[in-house]
């Protein structure tokens, strides 16, 4: 498998047997990795959040029923 430099772009090489072009830059697809980790994570705190939150409306609409009772008494 050889490969051919593209013209105009330092990091972009051409593989001979597939015709694929191919980026050989390393640290933008490190930087590009870690991007989308940060993305999950983001998206997985937001999700915990909402969670977090749903779970307390509950529990005090629980503690507002049970206010109610104890005054109706």
């Amino acid at each position: 498998m050889s490969r051919i430099q593209v013209q105009g772009h330092r990091t972009m090489v051409r593989d001979s047997s597939s015709n694929a072009i191919i980026n050989t830059d390393k640290s933008a697809y490190q930087i590009h990795v870690q991007r989308i980790r940060e993305a999950r994570q983001s998206s997985n705190d937001l999700r915990n959040a909402v969670r977090d939150i749903n779970n307390l409306k509950a529990e005090m609409f629980e503690i507002k029923s049970l206010l109610k009772q104890i005054v109706e008494k």
